[in-house]
């Protein structure tokens, strides 16, 4: 195998139509980990030095594993780590696995001058990287530690939205007829999915009601993240991966879901909530009924919540699967 490091944050211009091929032939191809998102997230939060290790298969030159790392304090990371990227992981292709993990791993092994410590982390359960990791450190006689990083709520997505609601709680199954039956009136639904429906005030309105949510994510709006934010929103539309929900009360915006619409699946990325005004209302509860249908409509198989074992996401019947982490220390 032939390895090329790339250090400079062109690379992922340079890399990016061998990258979307990869991505079509990896074990594991999360959103989080393609050319587009990744080069989002290191324009806003990337430090220390960027190494992005690529295996090409030497007969053709093929573009066979993909490690997007960064180094800071002697301690790699994968790019994307960790509050705003869900799932991360390495690529390779699923008929070049075994050798491109390895060659990967060799790859590092010889980097002994650089780095001490390895965090790898937002690992799907459904992953072979966290196996491989383990493997491959204690082979070499490093301390290799898996642990759980966090959960990801799912819905399995039947044929048709009473299919779907057959099969949740029947309390549950309840309240959300009550409550689309109650917001009927005075309630409208909407989404944007394109560039030429998303808006700058769109994006905003979408800012504004997180922030409304509670009084902790208002922290969380520096003006990086925001950019972050924007960026992203912008171009996932380009790409026709966004779903951005929102429900309106009287007019007024009252809650909303960023989602992506990537590989038959709709995860919920962030939402936002005006619980002051409209809270009594469950407008939260709503968009998110709403979303289900609307996923079950398109045809999507999966229907996930993203990160957080919050116990709303288990009441509309989903299941948790584990995010884990790796940490390699030499």
């Amino acid at each position: 195998m032939h390895i090329t490091l790339y250090t400079r944050s062109s690379a992922f211009d340079e890399l990016a139509q061998e990258w979307r091929d990869l991505m079509g032939r990896s074990l594991t191809a999360p959103v989080f980990m393609t050319v587009d998102y990744q080069k989002i997230w290191w324009r806003h939060f990337g430090e220390g030095q960027l190494c992005i290790i690529a295996v090409r298969e030497p007969k053709n030159n093929t573009l066979v594993g993909l490690a997007p790392l960064f180094l800071i304090d002697r301690e790699l990371h994968f790019v994307g780590c960790v509050d705003v990227s869900d799932y991360l992981d390495i690529l390779v292709d699923r008929n070049y696995a075994a050798q491109a993990y390895q060659a990967i791993f060799d790859y590092l092994a010889e980097m002994d001058d650089v780095w001490d410590r390895g965090f790898f982390c937002s690992l799907s359960e459904k992953s072979d990287t966290p196996r491989v990791l383990m493997e491959l450190a204690q082979a070499k006689g490093w301390q290799a530690q898996r642990k759980l990083d966090d959960v990801c709520p799912i819905i399995t997505l039947p044929a048709g939205w009473e299919d779907y609601l057959a099969g949740i709680n029947k309390k549950q199954r309840h309240e959300i007829r009550r409550k689309l039956r109650k917001a009927e009136a005075d309630a409208r639904w909407y989404v944007i999915d394109s560039p030429a429906t998303l808006t700058a005030e769109a994006i905003e309105t979408f800012i504004d009601l997180h922030r409304k949510s509670n009084t902790e994510k208002e922290e969380f709006w520096t003006e990086t993240m925001r950019n972050f934010f924007r960026a992203l929103v912008n171009r996932f539309a380009e790409l026709g991966w966004l779903k951005l929900y929102f429900v309106e009360v009287n007019g007024e915006p009252a809650s909303a879901l960023l989602c992506f619409d990537y590989r038959n699946e709709i995860l919920v990325y962030n939402s936002g909530f005006d619980m002051a005004r409209y809270g009594h209302l469950s407008v939260g509860n709503i968009i998110v009924s709403y979303s289900i249908q609307h996923a079950i409509e398109l045809g999507r198989a999966r229907y996930d919540f993203l990160r957080g074992d919050e116990v709303y996401k288990f009441r509309f019947g989903a299941v948790a699967e584990d995010v884990l982490g790796v940490i390699i220390s030499r």
